[in-house]
């Protein structure tokens, strides 16, 4: 099973994503782990791809300089999120020494990959930001990878009709070739009425 998630990007160093116990990639996978900033980001057997798309970002007043065009995510959303759903066990783990245990994700045994499409927010770096033509090309780029679920944990700050939403738009025709997607509902919690994610597909 490869799942693969549109997010912040991934830190292939993580104990979540160590690839001890795996077999060779199956063939059906078309694998690239695009790295062009000479960061010591690499993929294996068990995080098997991993790619950014930032064309739209740069487009819109976005910057990525040579040392950032990378899938390494600098801001944790997507590393939390990947592992959440298909991290290695990992014994040991703690919270500040507090629970004590074996962290795993909810399918541990999965391959994984991760396409980063959020970058720094242009007026607040400190929150991610992402645009649909980054989204719709991930989409379209896991689709032809051969990934089995995709998993966005992304949304809009308000509800946004289906033809103006690149989630819906990217979701719908992957749905369409035979992939799973699975989105967060994205809310303002405990606001109500700040779901922005509820395409019925």
């Amino acid at each position: 099973m490869f799942f693969f998630m549109l997010d912040t990007g991934v830190w292939s160093e993580s104990r979540s994503f160590n690839d001890k116990g795996y077999g060779p990639i199956p063939s059906r996978w078309k694998r690239a782990c695009e790295n062009h900033a000479n960061d010591g980001f690499t993929c294996n057997k068990k995080l098997i791809g991993a790619r950014y798309f930032c064309d739209g970002y740069i487009q819109a007043g976005g910057v990525v300089n040579a040392s950032k065009r990378s899938p390494r995510d600098y801001h944790s959303h997507g590393l939390h999120t990947l592992s959440t759903v298909g991290g290695n066990f990992v014994p040991g783990a703690s919270i500040l020494g507090f629970g004590n245990g074996t962290a795993k994700g909810g399918s541990p045994s999965a391959r994984v990959a991760a396409y980063k499409v959020c970058w720094p927010n242009l007026k607040n770096p400190e929150n991610p930001t992402y645009f649909d033509s980054d989204i719709l090309n991930g989409f379209d780029m896991a689709v032809h990878d051969g990934v089995d679920v995709i998993s966005v944990s992304l949304g809009n700050p308000q509800p946004v009709d289906y033809f103006q939403d690149g989630i819906s738009i990217g979701a719908f025709h992957t749905v369409k070739k035979g992939v799973v997607v699975v989105c967060s509902v994205c809310n303002s919690s405990p606001d109500a009425g700040t779901v922005s994610n509820f395409s019925f597909y």
